[in-house]
């Protein structure tokens, strides 16, 4: 059990989160990413929608997105409440303010629609899309961490 508690190696998740890819095929003939879970709620709040992007949408056979973002969430509350040697908050506590609450839902939108624009998410693209050797996926994941880093040692110092 005291190898649970402690964190992973790094090839180690590389190699489970990897494996997630060719299971999800076999298993269950899905492609892995997490952004369409946003697509599905989206067409489920607003079922008679004239937006072409939701109304389209096939609610029922992409139902198991929101089920596995579900278990994404409530798996990582479980690691880190019950599986952790040391848990983390959930939330560091400059975010909880006002001011806090208004960069979370800011990013949570640039992040939103970053998404949409780019045709999908970081594990989408970065995981499924380059396992598929598809090239606009590689460019993707390129441009994901080209901002990340400019956000990290440039931006992220003025706006933050």
């Amino acid at each position: 059990m005291q190898w649970l508690m402690q964190p992973w190696p790094w090839w180690l998740s590389g190699i489970l989160i990897g494996l997630t890819v060719p299971l999800l095929y076999l298993l269950a003939g899905k492609a892995f990413g997490i952004s369409t879970s946003l697509q599905e709620i989206g067409a489920l709040c607003s079922p008679h929608s004239k937006l072409e992007y939701l109304a389209k949408f096939d609610r029922k056979a992409n139902l198991w997105t929101i089920v596995f973002a579900l278990g994404i969430a409530i798996g990582a509350f479980l690691a880190t409440e019950f599986l952790s040697a040391d848990p983390k908050p959930f939330l560091p506590a400059s975010m909880e303010s006002v001011s806090g609450a208004i960069k979370l839902l800011v990013g949570g939108f640039l992040i939103g629609f970053g998404t949409r624009y780019a045709g999908g998410c970081t594990s989408g693209h970065s995981i499924t899309g380059i396992s598929n050797l598809n090239w606009p996926s590689l460019l993707a994941t390129v441009c994901f961490f080209a901002g990340g880093l400019a956000v990290t040692w440039g931006l992220g110092g003025l706006l933050f």
